[in-house]
């Protein structure tokens, strides 16, 4: 039989822990992001998998507001971001530091998320998008690459917070 563990037999790091530990070399962008739970959610993502940095771009709301918090749980704290107004101006900055731009969005020539390979000591920004227009074009168009989650069904449409714990965890375990 499993037991299910209680909280206190989690192993969880303190935020001071987690500021003094070897990040992943991800960083995510979030391109004009509407709700704030979709935000939050974000944190949590970055926080499970110790990403470097969140950018919170154009209209993306920013700590502390209740919304965010009650689905970070927390992870405003730990997480290291910042916001920037121009998405595009901080995809160039970031090129000119030699890190990878990768677009999640539905394009030509997409690279699909299961076929992509991680370059081996190659830092990634990883660019979700607005929750009805995506990512936008000039993003898309300045991108290293564009990924695509494959989907099979109906719909060919996540929520931007499955997509960030679904591209994430690909990466992670990738890199």
């Amino acid at each position: 039989m499993n037991r299910k563990l209680k909280n206190s037999e989690l192993d969880r790091k303190t935020v001071e822990e987690f500021k003094a530990s070897k990040k992943t070399p991800l960083i995510i962008i979030l391109d004009n992001i509407r709700s704030l739970n979709n935000i939050g959610s974000v944190f949590r993502t970055a926080d499970a998998f110790l990403i470097e940095k969140i950018y919170l771009c154009g209209i993306t709301a920013t700590p502390p507001h209740k919304d965010i918090q009650k689905t970070a749980l927390g992870a405003t704290d730990t997480v290291d971001w910042e916001h920037k107004s121009d998405t595009l101006a901080l995809i160039q900055n970031l090129q000119a530091q030699h890190v990878k731009i990768l677009s999640i969005e539905q394009a030509e020539n997409a690279v699909m998320l299961n076929e992509f390979t991680t370059e081996p000591n190659q830092k990634y920004a990883i660019v979700f998008g607005n929750e009805v227009k995506g990512v936008q074009q000039q993003v898309v168009s300045e991108s290293d690459t564009v990924l695509e989650i494959p989907q099979y069904g109906t719909k060919h449409s996540l929520n931007i917070s499955v997509s960030a714990g679904l591209v994430v965890w690909d990466l992670y375990n990738k890199l």
